[in-house]
């Protein structure tokens, strides 16, 4: 049914290039999705705590269908600011929105909060994010702790010890020329699991036996609400973009990205939770005719892969 290509990340789809910046001190970072001739975007927000930049603007019924880039990247809302120096690479050549003499790069971004990580006082900034688009290309996409990745951890309830998340991707490639990938941040409050065995892969360890917990085991049997509430709002969020050459209406790519959190939901326990700001981008090239369940089903499969390899890179 599905074929695997050379290039296995989101930069298999024609039109899509991926450019990391990397502060491994500050430990933080962005990473940009070119699509400079523009592609059907779409957006869903499951997380409670979420931080982004133009979702209304792409949501199905308003005027702007088409964004030209999507920024993924740390320092929380500080961070927002990276996507100004998106829109400066891209208006530099004439890329963006036409609005009368001139045009307006639409820019969506999301974010994570990776401030407790490194140095809280240095996040994501207008040069940062400039300089992610110069370092963007159609090559494999490096994964790990790097770019929007950087500072991202996994597991994270007091008393125990959170694991490194990082950046991920993944694509697959069906028979029919239908090409389905995406590239997904993953600093989740909860654990990372096996889909297939349930074994957990990445999250909260006990700090003596080094050994996994169970997050979900633990708010069942422990009464610690209120302390995981002060401790761990805002702190998280799983961020990612879902690209295909299908030729989807805005209204379909909202649905697409409605499906793709299901990949979330397979291998995050818990997910969505007050703490997230979980959110996922859809970018459609239009160039293949295919049925929305279909792409969104195959989304599902890689954004799973693409968490996966986020925290659990193939270099390992």
């Amino acid at each position: 049914m599905t074929e695997q290509p050379e290039n296995d990340t989101i930069t298999a789809v024609e039109g899509i290039k991926v450019g990391h910046v990397t502060d491994p001190i500050a430990r933080t970072g962005c990473t940009v999705i070119l699509c400079e001739s523009g592609a059907v975007a779409g957006v869903d927000v499951r997380g409670s705590a979420p931080g982004t930049r133009e979702t209304d603007a792409i949501r199905p019924g308003n005027l702007i269908e088409n964004a030209h880039a999507v920024l993924l990247t740390g320092g929380s809302a500080f961070g927002l600011d990276a996507a100004g120096g998106v829109m400066q690479y891209l208006a530099e050549r004439r890329i963006g929105f036409p609005a009368g003499p001139v045009r307006v790069p639409i820019v969506p971004a999301a974010v994570i909060f990776d401030l407790g990580v490194g140095d809280p006082a240095a996040y994501p900034n207008r040069e940062m994010g400039y300089r992610a688009c110069m370092n963007a290309a159609s090559d494999s996409v490096k994964m790990g702790q790097l770019g929007a990745g950087t500072g991202a951890t996994v597991g994270k309830i007091p008393g125990f010890k959170p694991s490194n998340g990082g950046i991920g991707s993944a694509c697959r490639v069906l028979k029919s020329g239908l090409i389905v990938a995406a590239i997904v941040v993953v600093n989740a409050w909860g654990n990372i699991v096996d889909s297939t065995s349930g074994r957990i892969v990445a999250g909260a360890k006990n700090k003596d036996t080094g050994e996994f917990v169970d997050l979900v085991e633990q708010l069942c049997t422990q009464d610690n609400e209120v302390c995981l509430a002060n401790h761990a709002l805002g702190t998280n969020t799983t961020v990612g973009v879902v690209a295909t050459n299908a030729a989807l209406s805005a209204a379909e790519a909202a649905k697409v990205a409605q499906m793709a959190h299901d990949g979330l939901a397979r291998v995050i326990r818990p997910v969505h939770t007050m703490f997230d700001g979980d959110t996922v981008f859809v970018l459609s090239l239009a160039t293949k005719e295919a049925a929305v369940n279909t792409v969104g089903i195959v989304a599902v499969e890689v954004v799973v892969e693409a968490i996966l390899r986020a925290v659990i890179p193939e270099s390992d």
